[in-house]
């Protein structure tokens, strides 16, 4: 429901000017019921001007008549033909100053664990140009070795719902299309919630992959066997065997 503007100066004028019940005014302002009653106390909005809504074009007196009559009557804002289909306005979303800053990063994301997504659908998530995400995806972009992914969620800069449905939208005109998906390609094309609930498939490291039936060869001896043969030291070493002349030329004086 389409709430006035300047709603708590509104909730004052009505507090002061009629004899509307709190909730009614409540309801039709937006605010709680017991804020309305805080206003009539003085103990909320002090200094707040009122503002009339019947001579803003915004209430008509029929409906303040009726609704002082039936406690139970609702109030109903006044159609304003100018605002219509301004909830429906096309546009670049709007991205505050503080986060502006921070769409490179969002957007380098996008573009590397979504490429599904078109430029129109990134720039429809986080407010930004054509010509910036095509610089990101081609890394010509001027700090392109500065950009860190982040998640544009995470940032702050749209909804999680807003990207589940870009995404689900990617999915459906990629299966229109009848392209073939990897399982990894599966899951960056459905929700978090659907993507969380699927199997993980197990795969063998890539390090490993083709060695699944390698064995090694030309070891056919048991362990016994291996125990079974005693080596000396002498045959491990290979000392030559000495004979007793040499001893007997050690033993002699150098001398004669």
């Amino acid at each position: 429901m389409a709430k006035p503007l300047m709603a708590r100066a509104t909730a004052v004028w009505l507090v002061d000017n009629t004899t509307i019940s709190f909730k009614q005014i409540a309801d039709f302002v937006g605010m709680h019921e017991l804020e309305i009653q805080g206003i009539a106390d003085g103990d909320v909005a002090t200094g707040v001007k009122g503002f009339d809504p019947v001579a803003n074009n915004q209430l008509l007196q029929e409906e303040v008549d009726k609704a002082e009559k039936n406690p139970l009557h609702k109030l109903k804002l006044k159609f304003n033909p100018a605002a219509a289909g301004e909830e429906k306005r096309r546009g670049p979303r709007y991205t505050p100053l503080s986060k502006r800053q921070d769409r490179p990063a969002s957007i380098y994301w996008l573009v590397k664990f979504h490429p599904e997504l078109s430029d129109s659908q990134v720039s429809k998530l986080v407010g930004t140009t054509k010509p910036t995400i095509q610089a990101i995806r081609e890394r010509t972009h001027w700090n392109i070795a500065n950009i860190q992914p982040i998640d544009p969620v995470a940032l702050g800069l749209c909804k999680q719902s807003e990207l589940d449905a870009a995404v689900q939208k990617a999915a459906a005109k990629k299966a229109a299309e009848g392209g073939v998906m990897s399982d990894d390609e599966r899951r960056k094309l459905v929700s978090t919630e659907q993507s969380l609930e699927m199997d993980a498939e197990s795969r063998m490291p890539t390090a490993i992959e083709g060695l699944e039936t390698f064995t090694l060869g030309g070891n056919n001896r048991s362990e016994s066997e291996e125990e079974e043969k005693i080596v000396d030291a002498d045959s491990f070493f290979n000392l030559p065997a000495g004979g007793d002349d040499d001893e007997d030329e050690d033993d002699a004086d150098p001398r004669f």
